[in-house]
C-alpha cells in the first residue's frame, strides 16, 4: 500500500486488542476477567437517585468524594490517590509522567500486553524481561539501569503472585527509578505492598474497580503513592483534561468504596469457587498455576489449548486465548458463578473425553 505524504508523520503503533466481547445473548463469558457478580447495593441506590439535571454541569475534577472515599478506605490521605477512567487510563497517565528518559523500562515478557503498547506510544524505550519456566519472576534481572519498572502483581495472564519481600527488594534495589505495581487483581489472594509507599518514594501502586468491586463497566482505577508521585501525575492529567471522571461514576465509586461487607462476600465467594475449579481442572488432565487472581491459566493436556478454545466456542463458552509463543498451550478462564463453572466443566468433558 502506498503512503500519502502526510502519513509518514502519523504515530502508528499496533493497538492493544482487549478480549471479545460477544454481541449475542445466552454466552457464558469467562474471557474479560469480569466479576460474575453485581456491584455493591449502594451502587444501584445511585443510580436511582441520581439529579439528572447535574448532567449539564460539569463534574468535579479532583473527584473529591471518591478520593477522599478511597483514601479514608486505605489510611491515607487525599493527596496520596489519583482517580482514573479505568486502571488503564491511570497506567496511561503513569507512563507519560514517569518514563521519559533515554534507558529502558522493565516490565516481564509475559504480562499484560497493554504495556509495550503504551511504551510504541509515548516514544519509550522498553526491554521485556523474560519469565522462569515457573511464570515466576526474578528479582536480580530488575537491579540493572533502567528507566522504570512496571510490575503487574498478582501478573496477567498467569495469576502468579510474587511475595510481598520480592516486591520489596526491587523497589529498594532501584532508588532511581519509579517503580510501578499493577494490583488489579490483588484483593484474590495476592498481597499489595501498599504498605510500602510510606518507606519508597519511588513506589506508585496502581488498583482498580473493575475486577474485586463488579465495577467494568464504570472505568474507575487508582494509584496510591507519595504526594510527590501524586502531584506531578495530576500535573499532566490536568494538562491533557481536566474532566476525565463524571459526576455519577464518581459517586457509585465511593459507595462501593465504603461497603466493606458485600466487597468481602463477592471476593470470598470468588476464591472458594477458583479453588473448587482447580480441582475439577486437574481432574480433567490441566496443568495450571497456583492463580492468586480470578482466573485460572490453565494447560489442556489432552487436547491443544486452541482445539479446547475452538470446540467451547462453538458452544457459546467464551475463554480467553493466545496464540502467542511459550502461552499459547494455555487457556486463562474467568472464575464465574457456580453454574457457569458447572456448565463450563461439563462442556470440558465432553471436549476433552468426548
Amino acid at each position: 500500500m502506498n503512503e500519502n505524504k502526510w502519513e509518514s508523520s502519523v504515530r502508528k503503533v499496533v493497538p492493544y486488542i482487549p478480549g471479545e466481547q460477544p454481541q449475542f445473548s445466552d454466552v457464558i463469558k469467562l474471557n474479560t476477567n469480569e466479576n460474575p457478580y453485581p456491584p455493591a447495593p449502594a451502587v444501584r441506590k445511585v443510580l436511582e437517585d441520581f439529579d439528572h439535571g447535574r448532567m449539564r454541569l460539569y463534574p468535579d475534577p479532583d473527584s473529591a468524594v471518591l478520593t477522599n472515599a478511597i483514601a479514608k478506605r486505605y489510611d491515607l490521605k487525599p493527596s496520596q490517590i489519583f482517580v482514573g477512567v479505568g486502571s488503564d487510563d491511570v497506567l496511561s497517565v503513569a507512563f507519560m509522567t514517569f518514563f521519559g528518559s533515554d534507558k529502558p523500562i522493565l516490565f516481564p515478557n509475559i504480562t499484560y500486553s497493554f504495556y509495550d503498547v503504551w511504551a510504541d506510544v509515548y516514544r519509550i524505550p522498553y526491554r521485556q524481561i523474560p519469565l522462569k519456566n515457573d511464570f515466576t519472576i526474578d528479582p536480580e534481572d530488575y537491579k540493572t539501569e533502567n528507566g522504570g519498572i512496571v510490575i503487574a502483581n498478582p501478573n496477567a495472564p498467569t495469576g502468579v503472585a510474587a511475595p510481598l519481600e520480592m516486591i520489596e527488594d526491587i523497589v529498594n534495589a532501584n532508588p532511581d527509578s519509579v517503580v510501578i505495581v499493577d494490583e488489579a487483581y490483588v484483593d484474590f489472594g495476592g498481597e499489595s505492598c501498599l504498605p510500602l509507599i510510606e518507606k519508597y518514594e519511588n513506589l506508585l501502586v496502581v488498583q482498580t474497580f473493575s475486577k474485586s468491586r463488579s465495577m467494568a463497566g464504570m472505568r474507575i482505577g487508582f494509584a496510591m503513592g507519595s504526594e510527590k508521585l501524586i502531584k506531578y501525575m495530576n500535573d499532566v492529567k490536568f494538562s491533557i483534561n481536566s474532566y476525565t471522571m463524571n459526576h455519577i461514576t464518581q459517586l457509585c465509586g465511593a459507595e462501593a468504596m465504603t461497603d466493606e461487607k458485600y466487597f468481602r462476600e463477592t471476593v470470598d465467594k470468588i476464591i472458594e469457587v477458583r479453588e473448587r475449579s482447580k480441582a475439577r481442572l486437574a481432574e480433567l488432565g490441566f496443568k495450571f498455576t497456583d492463580s492468586k487472581a480470578n482466573f485460572i491459566f490453565a494447560s489442556p493436556v489432552k487436547k491443544s489449548a486452541k482445539y479446547v478454545f475452538e470446540e467451547l466456542k462453538k458452544r457459546r463458552i467464551f475463554v480467553r486465548y493466545w496464540n502467542k509463543p511459550i502461552i499459547c498451550d494455555y487457556l486463562r478462564i474467568t472464575v464465574g458463578t457456580d453454574e457457569e463453572m458447572e456448565k463450563l466443566f461439563e462442556a470440558l468433558e465432553d471436549i476433552i473425553n468426548g
